[in-house]
């Protein structure tokens, strides 16, 4: 029986990925260095996979778990616009020279497939609303250009050797297990908590930015459905809701959900981020079946859920 491998399986998309492929019953091993991910992550995992904690940068201990391995998930990453800007190499290192160590060791161990988290990122802002695979990307932080160079080399990794590789374009996913105590967390589970405390969540900006959130199922079941799926190899493929909202529409389910005070705080914006990502997701419903599972409201609701049940006092950055 082969493996699957998840890179960055002690992350927030990993861990989840890994639990599915593990209650299908793959053997799954698990790669990750633990920068950002979460040891209680790991311990949900750890008695049914293999972990092995090292860097990307160390190809022997990559090709070391590239061993009987059938299709690596490639999660692993430096996951943050903010991080890129303050760290632009280290995010290089990351998400680039990892990603092409990622898809060598897998190239030399006889991999099948390699599945790569890329990022909507990549389309920055564009002169149409709905970001198809097709647009000309336009990076505007360290961070999507790195995740764009990921994909590139998948392409070329797929074009000129055997080795099937394709590109996922996650769209700003959000669930359970998403890092709230962090100065890069993602904006809804900081939002939440903050509701959660008592205290005003924090908008940069004017809260008028539109994003396409996808609940996390959603992601893990399309990872799952481009591993086997036929004629994708070397493709970039959106995956999302096909739904735009605002951060302010956000705060405003939340507030139902909570029935808390859901005004904000402003701050300024945040350079590099786009102003709104709506995902076309006709390719991924053509090349993978995809459908969405997990509507916003539904995901909210399960996502609301999992932090108030935590039953402790998470701290935030300011």
């Amino acid at each position: 029986m082969t493996w699957q491998l998840v890179t960055g399986g002690a992350g927030f998309v990993g861990s989840h990925l890994a639990q599915a492929l593990l209650r299908r019953g793959d053997r799954v091993r698990v790669f990750d260095n633990l920068s950002t991910g979460r040891q209680e992550n790991l311990d949900l995992l750890r008695n049914d996979a293999e972990i092995i904690t090292a860097e990307l940068g160390d190809l022997g201990a990559l090709e070391s778990a590239m061993r009987g391995v059938e299709v690596v998930y490639h999660q692993a990453a430096l996951p943050s616009v903010p991080r890129s800007l303050a760290a632009p190499l280290e995010t290089h290192a990351a998400c680039v020279t990892g990603t092409l160590n990622v898809l060598e060791a897998a190239r030399r161990a006889g991999v099948r497939r390699v599945v790569y988290a890329a990022s909507s990122s990549a389309y920055g802002d564009q002169p149409h609303m709905s970001k198809r695979e097709t647009d000309l990307p336009r990076p505007l932080s360290p961070y999507a250009a790195a995740k764009l160079a990921g994909e590139y080399y998948c392409q070329a990794y797929a074009n000129c050797f055997d080795l099937e590789a394709v590109a996922i374009r996650y769209f700003n996913v959000f669930g359970p297990r998403q890092d709230p105590d962090s100065a890069y967390a993602a904006v809804i589970p900081r939002f939440i908590v903050s509701m959660l405390e008592g205290r005003r969540p924090l908008v940069h900006g004017d809260g008028l930015q539109s994003r396409d959130f996808t609940y996390i199922d959603n992601v893990v079941t399309a990872n799952l459905s481009a591993a086997v799926a036929g004629g994708v190899s070397g493709r970039t493929i959106n995956v999302a809701c096909g739904k735009q909202t605002t951060l302010l529409e956000i705060l405003g389910h939340l507030g139902r959900i909570l029935a808390r005070d859901a005004r904000p705080e402003f701050g300024p914006r945040r350079p590099g981020d786009p102003r709104e990502s709506l995902a076309d997701i006709s390719a991924a419903r053509a090349l993978l079946g995809y459908d969405v599972e997990v509507d916003l409201e539904t995901g909210l609701e399960r996502t609301v859920d999992y932090y108030a049940s935590r039953g402790e006092r998470l701290r935030l950055s300011a």
